[in-house]
């Protein structure tokens, strides 16, 4: 069993902070050539020191990856300075907590665009590649919300169910040319952007929604962004080189689980 990545390249996209940055750093901590896009300069201009006092050497850009011409631009880039794409995180992604009757057709489309069809952009922008060298590996970040529903956020749950299914279907026409790929689905992962949902309140009691995942959740926490790093690794490596359409879902057990009972 291998799980180092020496020498294979590796593009994370959205991968300025959170869990692509946590993912990003332990793909390059084994050994990989990272490249990472966000959405604006200060992002990048963050990201890039994070990267430098964590050790981890990147190449870093400013793409839309809803833009295919964009993305088209990025790739070829990449492959003149580190090497064609071996590995691709399709980690970019937005949520808008809207209720269905409530919600735009803009806001709906947006969710879908960046969360489903840019992972379709970047992996078609990688595969023709991926099939010369008869090697390669596409991880999408998924959802719990691919398996479940939950109150307004039903754009982004049709998009990660989408991404559940293009994660197959990628697996089952291009794993005759030995390119495996596969998800990661996260569950509540403490971030800075949940870090509202965790805080105490005035009487030093949790937040309600904290109670709410903690009740759900059988490792009774919320997951770490470090909790991804081994996941992201076994995938990009060697090691699941028979591993192809699987979603691997990180949630401390949620979807094993059923709650407790009430008292």
């Amino acid at each position: 069993m291998d799980l180092r990545l020496d020498g294979k390249v590796a593009l994370v996209t959205g991968a300025a902070y959170g869990i692509g940055y946590a993912m990003a750093k332990a793909l390059g901590k084994a050994g990989a050539k990272i490249a990472f896009n966000c959405r604006d300069k200060k992002h990048l201009d963050d990201a890039l020191a994070l990267y430098k006092k964590d050790g981890i050497e990147v190449k870093g850009y400013i793409c839309d990856v809803t833009d295919e011409v964009a993305v088209g631009k990025m790739i070829e880039d990449i492959k003149k300075t580190l090497g064609s794409v071996d590995i691709l995180v399709n980690n970019a992604g937005i949520i808008k907590r809207i209720p269905m009757h409530e919600m735009s057709k803009a806001d709906f489309e947006q969710v879908i665009d960046i969360d489903l069809i840019a992972p379709y952009i970047m992996s078609k922008a990688v595969l023709g590649d991926m099939m010369k060298k008869g090697a390669g590996k596409i991880i999408n970040i998924c959802s719990m919300m691919s398996e479940l529903g939950r109150e307004t956020v039903s754009a982004y749950a049709s998009a990660k169910g989408g991404l559940k299914m293009l994660t197959r279907n990628i697996a089952s026409e291009y794993g005759e040319y030995n390119i495996q790929c596969n998800a990661i689905g996260p569950g509540y992962i403490a971030t800075p952007q949940t870090a509202p949902l965790r805080e105490k309140q005035a009487d030093g009691s949790r937040h309600p929604f904290d109670k709410f995942i903690i009740s759900k959740t059988p490792a009774a926490r919320w997951g770490n962004p470090e909790d991804l790093e081994g996941p992201i690794v076994f995938l990009a490596s060697s090691a699941s080189d028979f591993v192809n359409g699987h979603v691997l879902y990180v949630d401390g057990g949620i979807l094993a689980y059923i709650g407790k009972q009430p008292k």
